[in-house]
Formats: C-alpha cells, sequence, structure tokens
C-alpha cells in the first residue's frame, strides 16, 4: 500500500513563554537511521534541555513500527503528540525531533502537550510530501536468447535493471513494486526463474 512520507528533511521553530522548541524531520526507513539523527542533534545542540522525537517506520495505517521517547519531559507530555501529528496526517517512514531550550518558565503538562505538538505541527507544514511505493528487488536468471525478453517483461511492470551478470547465463537484478510482484512472476514463463537473493540459488515456486 502506497502513503505519503518525507521528500527532504525540514526544520521550524516555535517559541512561548521564553522556551523556545526547534522541530527538525527527516525521511527514515529504519530504526539505524532514526537513532543517527537523534544523536546528529544531541551533538549540535548539546546544551538544549530536551531532545524528544516521534517516529513512523513503515505504513502509516498498518504500521511496521512507530515509537516516541519524552527525553526526560513528563511522561506523555513529549513525544506522544509529536508521534500524534504523524499518525494524524498519516505521514510514513518519518522522524520528528524538537529540541527544547528551557526558558525558565514552567509550562505545566498541558502547555507543554501543546508547545511538542505545536512544534511537530509546525514543520509537517514545511513538509514537501511524495507518494511512497513500497518495492522489492529480486534476481532472475535467463538465457542470452531470452534477455531481450526479460527486459521486456521487467518495462512492462514498471520496474527497472539494476544491475545485469553475464556468465553461463544472464543473472539480472531487478526492483519493481511490490505490489506488481505476483503478476510479474506470473509472466516471466519460460523467460527466467527466480534466484534467492543471497545464494544464487533457484526458487521453487510450487
Amino acid at each position: 500500500m502506497s502513503y505519503q512520507t518525507l521528500s527532504l528533511p525540514c526544520t521550524a521553530t516555535y517559541e512561548i513563554k521564553k522556551s523556545e522548541f526547534l522541530a527538525f524531520a527527516y525521511p527514515i526507513q529504519t530504526r539505524e537511521q532514526l537513532l543517527a539523527w537523534v544523536q546528529h542533534l544531541r551533538q549540535q545542540y548539546p546544551d538544549a534541555r530536551h531532545h524528544c522525537y516521534g517516529y513512523i517506520i513503515g505504513d502509516p495505517h498498518n504500521t511496521t513500527s512507530a515509537g516516541f521517547d519524552d527525553d526526560g519531559e513528563p511522561n506523555g507530555t513529549a513525544g506522544r503528540p509529536i508521534l500524534s501529528v504523524l499518525q494524524h496526517k498519516a505521514i510514513g517512514n518519518c522522524l520528528i525531533v524538537v529540541v527544547r531550550y528551557f526558558g525558565g518558565i514552567k509550562l505545566g503538562a498541558g502547555g507543554l502537550t501543546r508547545a511538542y505538538a505545536t512544534a511537530a505541527q509546525m514543520v509537517v507544514d514545511q513538509m514537501v510530501l511524495s507518494q511512497f511505493v513500497p518495492q522489492t528487488t529480486l534476481r532472475i536468471k535467463t538465457s542470452f536468447a531470452h534477455e531481450a525478453q526479460l527486459r521486456y517483461l521487467v518495462l512492462a511492470a514498471g520496474g527497472e535493471m539494476l544491475q545485469v551478470d553475464y556468465a553461463l547465463d544472464v543473472c539480472a537484478t531487478v526492483r519493481l513494486d511490490a505490489a506488481r510482484l505476483k503478476e510479474f512472476v506470473a509472466s516471466l514463463g519460460v523467460y527466467g526463474q527466480l534466484l534467492d537473493s543471497q545464494q544464487d540459488c533457484l526458487i521453487d515456486l510450487q
């Protein structure tokens, strides 16, 4: 299933009662990328009081992974409202980090929740969104005689040839939309056989 995701990183700033909330949004696809961006901001803003975040990895309608971190703020007042904004907007594969500089005036639990949600909404308003379509990568074995037909089938399925290796046979690395995988495999017929991408051995489709 396709969904909206962030095309490029973006930022926004929100100030209230001398506290400054710096919001950053990043496109991500793994937890490792998430942690790397959070660490980057901790290093860039080491004197900030809090580095709170919310994220969704995968389809926001059927989430592979989602979570948040309050980073020392009262439970549920920071990370959760950030995540709620992402969920409400149905934006997948996205991380929002809000860096807070405390201005000396306490906002209270309700004020904090509204401030983090506002900062998150402000950075969402800056986003350039694009349609994310899950893709899959395949290894296919074919003969020299059938290579041209394989290329045609890949093109017809809206895919692309990433790499072609020539030895006794032709082994092609192909990428296409996951939703068209079954249709593509059915179209292969005698023109190609799927390989295990790790071991380059034939896959039994029966």
